[in-house]
């Protein structure tokens, strides 16, 4: 039985954005050949740190999530960004999927060690705490997806999906 692995992105959340580029990545991840792997989609997730961690949460219980890959938009960046850890206050939890083994095979992606001061930091910390507390077997990494062109597009495409197949052998 192959293994459960929730994929999650957000909407948008600023008037200028047409969309949110975490996911317009699952939109393509969904169009793709990815058997025997079990992907569930848990896509325009609120921009709220509580009302997204609540949902994510429960998809997590409902499916029995294996692995979660959390996905959210960089505007700022120009490659996908795999985050080794999130931050609430003083608090640090550390992702335990080694990051290097997952990203072997990836071109263009890297690990970054600041997922930010917003909600995606928030959601991240939320699971990671959530899987800790709960002593389950579930990984977690969030992924956060630059915005996408028809430039880059083919090359994050590649490297995401070395994520997904990398997480799915953990």
């Amino acid at each position: 039985m192959s293994k459960i692995i929730l994929l999650t992105s957000f909407d948008t959340w600023l008037p200028h954005q047409k969309s949110n580029s975490s996911d317009d990545l699952l939109l393509e991840v969904a169009k793709s050949e990815l058997s025997p792997l079990s992907l569930k989609f848990l896509r325009q997730l609120p921009v709220d740190v509580a009302q997204a961690s609540d949902r994510v949460i429960a998809k997590i219980n409902e499916l029995q999530a294996d692995v979660i890959i959390c996905c959210g938009m960089a505007e700022g960046r120009t490659q996908l960004s795999v985050e080794s850890c999130a931050n609430c206050g003083d608090n640090r939890l550390l992702t335990p999927v080694n990051l290097e083994k997952i990203l072997a095979g990836c071109a263009a992606t890297d690990i970054s060690h600041d997922a930010g001061k917003f909600v995606c930091e928030g959601l991240y910390y939320s699971v990671l705490e959530y899987l800790q507390e709960r002593q389950l077997n579930s990984r977690c990494v969030f992924v956060h997806v630059p915005v996408l062109t028809p430039d880059n597009l083919s090359g994050i495409m590649a490297d995401f999906l070395v994520v997904i197949k990398s997480m799915a052998l953990l």
